[in-house]
């Protein structure tokens, strides 16, 4: 298995540089893995692919405000995207340009915030130690993908409807496609929804550069199941109804908590470094709602563990020749 294994060509025209109103407008590719076919439909038919008694597991992480505009030495622009609070007023963070500010280089956000590099690790991640806690409601911006070049007009759009726990730097943006109002008609046809909590980090975003991808540095991420969302899962798999995870963060975590035998799934809390690659057993995950995914990514391996390299491919070809909108802001799948 290399890396390369898992590019496509997209055209640039096909990246979503906006979200579609309303949300659940958006196109789906609906997936069925046994017979290897896909339909196309809208986001807000996947009623029709719903029974009394499926479990739909969402990550109802927060994105915080984590991109800050501030200047270095001689009053040049700098950036930093901040990933992990690692305790009071210290941060890791991607900088610009992360090249010229190594350990020891000082930066200022507005009239009273500075900080200092103190340490540099892996993947261009430097530490930060601000001057005091980060006021990010009135000093940070919403951190879009770089892919996205057009301002947002309301940041909320970068939020799911269900967000609760601050703490992602990037949105788990398969469930950006639900509304109150489609949650209504899910949970009016008998299915139960359960809330897990995922803060998503560096690896949704960062690309992988070694030929092995069993060889990736995958970023760590914190993770919540709670005893009750845990206990709802194992009730579903002992009844063998479906589980169907809301995005691969949601995916990443129930599969770090799940067990070998049942019960399932266990309650959990702390860190995950699960990488998914083919050949991965998933234990808990019977279904999968997630968007369209970059080239190589690990987010594109993963779906392609569960639904298989060749039939991703295949379908992503196919949104591509339907003009699907890609990524973010872009349209979704329904793998079953």
């Amino acid at each position: 298995m290399q890396t390369q294994d898992f590019d496509y060509q997209l055209p640039p025209e096909l990246i979503a540089q906006e979200p579609i109103e309303p949300r659940d407008s958006s196109r789906l590719l609906v997936m069925d893995r046994q017979r290897g076919t896909w339909q196309h439909r809208r986001f807000y038919e996947i009623t029709d692919y719903l029974v009394a008694g499926d479990v739909l597991v969402f990550n109802e992480s927060r994105v915080i405000p984590a991109r800050l505009f501030g200047t270095r030495e001689f009053g040049k622009k700098a950036e930093a995207l901040l990933l992990r609070r690692l305790e009071p007023c210290v941060w890791e963070a991607l900088l610009k340009p992360g090249r010229r500010l190594g350990v020891g280089s000082k930066l200022a956000f507005g009239d009273s915030l500075r900080a200092e590099v103190t340490a540099e690790g892996e993947g261009g991640v430097k530490t930060l130690r601000f001057s005091g806690e980060i006021p990010l409601g009135k000093v940070g911006g919403v951190p879009l993908p770089p892919y996205i070049h057009k301002p947002l007009k309301r940041p909320e759009r970068y939020q799911t409807v269900y967000a609760r726990n601050e703490g992602s730097v990037a949105a788990p943006t398969a469930g950006l496609h639900f509304t109150p109002e489609l949650i209504a008609r899910i949970k009016d046809k008998g299915v139960k929804c359960v809330y897990l909590n995922l803060h998503i980090g560096l690896d949704t975003f960062r690309p992988v550069r070694v030929q092995n991808p069993e060889h990736h540095p995958i970023h760590t991420e914190f993770g919540v199941v709670s005893p009750e969302a845990a206990a709802e899962i194992n009730r579903a798999k002992e009844d063998g109804r479906r589980v169907l995870a809301v995005g691969t963060s949601t995916t990443r975590l129930l599969e770090t908590a799940a067990l070998p035998e049942p019960p399932y799934i266990r309650p959990f809390s702390g860190w995950t470094d699960l990488l998914i690659l083919p050949g991965h057993e998933f234990r808990v995950v019977d279904g999968l709602v997630t968007n369209f995914h970059l080239p190589c990514s690990t987010l594109l391996m993963l779906v392609s563990a569960f639904a298989g390299r060749e039939f991703i491919l295949s379908a992503y070809g196919e949104a591509i020749g339907q003009k699907y909108r890609f990524y973010s802001f872009g349209d979704a799948m329904l793998i079953i």
